[in-house]
Protein backbone atom coordinates (compact mmCIF):
# COMPACT_ATOMS: atom_id res chain seq x y z
CA UNK A 1 0.00 0.00 0.00
CA UNK A 2 2.30 3.19 -1.26
CA UNK A 3 1.39 6.36 -0.03
CA UNK A 4 0.79 8.98 -2.72
CA UNK A 5 2.17 12.03 -1.59
CA UNK A 6 3.12 14.44 1.06
CA UNK A 7 -0.79 16.06 1.59
CA UNK A 8 -0.59 19.01 4.21
CA UNK A 9 1.57 19.44 7.45
CA UNK A 10 -0.71 20.54 10.34
CA UNK A 11 0.22 23.47 12.68
CA UNK A 12 -1.98 24.27 15.45
CA UNK A 13 -2.78 27.70 16.46
CA UNK A 14 -4.80 29.29 19.24
CA UNK A 15 -6.26 31.80 16.93
CA UNK A 16 -6.83 31.17 13.28
CA UNK A 17 -7.27 34.86 12.37
CA UNK A 18 -3.93 35.87 14.17
CA UNK A 19 -2.21 33.17 12.57
CA UNK A 20 -3.43 33.78 9.03
CA UNK A 21 -2.34 37.33 9.75
CA UNK A 22 0.81 36.38 10.31
CA UNK A 23 0.99 34.05 7.31
CA UNK A 24 -0.19 36.88 4.98
CA UNK A 25 2.21 39.34 6.27
CA UNK A 26 5.59 37.09 6.45
CA UNK A 27 4.86 34.38 3.85
CA UNK A 28 2.50 36.30 1.76
CA UNK A 29 -0.10 33.14 1.47
CA UNK A 30 -3.73 33.74 1.55
CA UNK A 31 -5.99 30.65 1.70
CA UNK A 32 -7.56 28.25 -0.34
CA UNK A 33 -10.34 27.52 1.50
CA UNK A 34 -11.46 28.58 5.34
CA UNK A 35 -13.92 26.04 7.08
CA UNK A 36 -15.41 24.54 10.35
CA UNK A 37 -15.13 20.95 10.77
CA UNK A 38 -17.84 20.52 13.55
CA UNK A 39 -16.75 16.56 13.87
CA UNK A 40 -13.29 17.55 14.80
CA UNK A 41 -14.09 20.71 17.00
CA UNK A 42 -11.42 22.95 14.79
CA UNK A 43 -11.45 25.60 12.55
CA UNK A 44 -9.25 24.85 9.75
CA UNK A 45 -7.31 26.81 6.78
CA UNK A 46 -5.31 25.10 4.08
CA UNK A 47 -2.61 27.28 2.21
CA UNK A 48 -1.39 25.82 -1.11
CA UNK A 49 2.17 25.48 -1.56
CA UNK A 50 3.69 23.62 -4.66
CA UNK A 51 2.07 19.87 -4.54
CA UNK A 52 1.31 20.11 -0.62
CA UNK A 53 -0.39 22.58 1.51
CA UNK A 54 0.17 23.90 5.39
CA UNK A 55 -3.06 23.22 7.55
CA UNK A 56 -3.32 25.61 10.21
CA UNK A 57 -5.77 24.22 13.06
CA UNK A 58 -7.47 26.13 15.74
CA UNK A 59 -10.30 24.99 18.61
CA UNK A 60 -13.21 25.46 17.62
CA UNK A 61 -14.61 24.63 20.89
CA UNK A 62 -12.19 23.97 24.42
CA UNK A 63 -13.80 20.34 24.06
CA UNK A 64 -11.80 19.66 20.90
CA UNK A 65 -8.63 17.61 20.88
CA UNK A 66 -6.78 20.45 19.12
CA UNK A 67 -7.73 22.74 22.37
CA UNK A 68 -5.75 19.50 24.60
CA UNK A 69 -3.27 19.38 22.47
CA UNK A 70 -2.46 23.35 22.66
CA UNK A 71 -3.00 23.44 26.58
CA UNK A 72 -0.45 20.65 26.80
CA UNK A 73 2.04 21.26 24.05
CA UNK A 74 1.32 24.98 23.22
CA UNK A 75 0.87 25.84 19.08
CA UNK A 76 3.28 24.33 16.90
CA UNK A 77 3.48 20.82 14.79
CA UNK A 78 0.57 19.16 15.23
CA UNK A 79 0.35 16.67 12.38
CA UNK A 80 1.45 15.22 9.16
CA UNK A 81 -1.00 14.37 6.20
CA UNK A 82 -0.50 11.53 3.37
CA UNK A 83 -2.47 11.23 0.61
CA UNK A 84 -4.03 8.02 -0.29
CA UNK A 85 -5.76 6.25 -2.85
CA UNK A 86 -7.96 3.96 -0.98
CA UNK A 87 -8.47 4.49 2.90
CA UNK A 88 -10.26 1.30 3.73
CA UNK A 89 -7.81 -0.63 2.12
CA UNK A 90 -4.68 1.58 3.67
CA UNK A 91 -6.48 0.79 7.16
CA UNK A 92 -6.43 -3.12 6.26
CA UNK A 93 -3.06 -3.08 5.41
CA UNK A 94 -1.94 -0.94 8.52
CA UNK A 95 -4.41 -3.33 10.64
CA UNK A 96 -2.67 -6.67 9.09
CA UNK A 97 1.00 -5.10 10.79
CA UNK A 98 -0.37 -4.18 13.99
CA UNK A 99 -0.57 -0.62 13.32
CA UNK A 100 -1.97 1.54 16.41
CA UNK A 101 -4.98 3.32 15.07
CA UNK A 102 -6.68 5.89 15.89
CA UNK A 103 -9.75 5.73 13.81
CA UNK A 104 -10.74 2.47 13.10
CA UNK A 105 -12.99 3.50 9.64
CA UNK A 106 -12.89 6.25 7.83
CA UNK A 107 -14.25 10.01 8.79
CA UNK A 108 -15.31 13.27 7.16
CA UNK A 109 -12.54 15.76 7.29
CA UNK A 110 -11.67 19.38 5.44
CA UNK A 111 -12.98 19.75 2.31
CA UNK A 112 -15.10 16.74 2.03
CA UNK A 113 -12.21 14.66 2.42
CA UNK A 114 -11.85 11.16 4.08
CA UNK A 115 -9.19 10.69 7.06
CA UNK A 116 -8.16 8.69 9.18
CA UNK A 117 -5.44 9.43 12.05
CA UNK A 118 -3.13 7.06 13.07
CA UNK A 119 -1.80 6.77 16.76
CA UNK A 120 1.36 8.43 17.29
CA UNK A 121 3.12 5.42 18.82
CA UNK A 122 2.85 3.68 15.92
CA UNK A 123 5.35 6.68 14.01
CA UNK A 124 7.99 7.61 16.57
CA UNK A 125 6.04 9.75 18.58
CA UNK A 126 4.22 11.75 15.37
CA UNK A 127 0.48 11.70 14.60
CA UNK A 128 -0.43 10.98 11.31
CA UNK A 129 -3.42 11.49 9.10
CA UNK A 130 -4.71 9.62 6.10
CA UNK A 131 -6.29 11.76 3.39
CA UNK A 132 -8.30 10.35 0.49
CA UNK A 133 -9.62 13.00 -2.01
CA UNK A 134 -12.20 12.61 -4.18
Amino acid sequence: MPLLALDHVAVAVTNLDEALAHYREVWELEPAHVERVVDQGVDEAMLELAGSSLQLIAPSSPESTVASFLDKRGPGLHHVAYAVADLEAMLAHLRKRGVALIDEQPRVGGGGTRIAFVHPSANGGLLVELVERR
